[in-house]
């Protein structure tokens, strides 16, 4: 589905990505794990279409980015950092207006979204009043809710109780079995351990180890 080739990724002095090779299958949870700021983030930027590389091809189902033929990128639904929305308004009034964009989905896709992410569609309280898990669970709905074949997800976890990390394990499983492309970076072991087909070890901008199906390749 995605194939990384020799990326690299330069910010004036300082070299982030050092030609990056791996690839991501449809139908697999691939694990991206490291220290902060081993390149992760901007690995799964790069393959976002929010980071341009240096050097360095990616194929996207045999289409190539960064190309001088734009390819369509709606594919991918995404959790880079810390979602953002409109503090003012409610979760499903947030997914309604992104929803708009592309035109692609209704009321109904929305609120199963929500629904699948454990959100009422109903609720009225704002995002602004949210806690961090709550937050973190609208942007999962953000990420789902077109149906992406791809998801590109930072630290999906992140701010949710032992009951919420469950749920959304139990989600990402579901997206597995459905055929679905899942790139998740994680600082959980377990989450890893439990997801994950595949693991890239990053560090210092490169891929260092590489496990498939509890076996060390590399």
């Amino acid at each position: 589905m995605i194939e990384v080739t020799n990326l690299v990724k330069r910010y004036k002095d300082q070299e982030v990505l050092k030609k990056v090779s791996c690839t991501f299958e449809k139908g697999e949870i691939t694990g991206l794990i490291g220290r902060n700021g081993a390149g992760k983030t901007v690995l799964m930027k790069c393959l976002c279409g929010f980071v341009t590389p240096t050097e360095g091809e990616i194929f996207i189902e045999g289409k190539k980015m960064y190309g001088k033929i734009p390819i369509d990128l709606s594919c991918i639904g995404m959790i880079i950092e810390n979602p953002g929305f409109l503090d003012a308004y409610s979760g499903y009034h947030n997914l309604s207006f992104l929803a708009k964009i592309n035109g692609r989905i209704g009321k109904k896709e929305i609120r199963e979204a929500l629904k699948m992410v454990g959100l009422d569609s109903d609720s009225r309280k704002r995002v602004g009043k949210y806690s961090l898990g709550m937050r973190q669970r609208l942007g999962l709905a953000q990420a789902i809710m077109e149906d992406q074949e791809i998801l590109i997800l930072d630290e999906p976890m992140n701010g949710l109780d032992n009951k919420g990390v469950e749920d959304i394990r139990n989600l990402l499983l579901s997206f597995r079995e459905k055929g679905k492309t899942i790139i998740l970076a994680s600082h959980s072991k377990e989450d890893i351990n439990l997801l994950c087909d595949k693991i890239y070890e990053m560090d210092n901008g490169e891929i260092i180890h590489i496990w498939e199906k509890d076996k060390e390749v590399l």
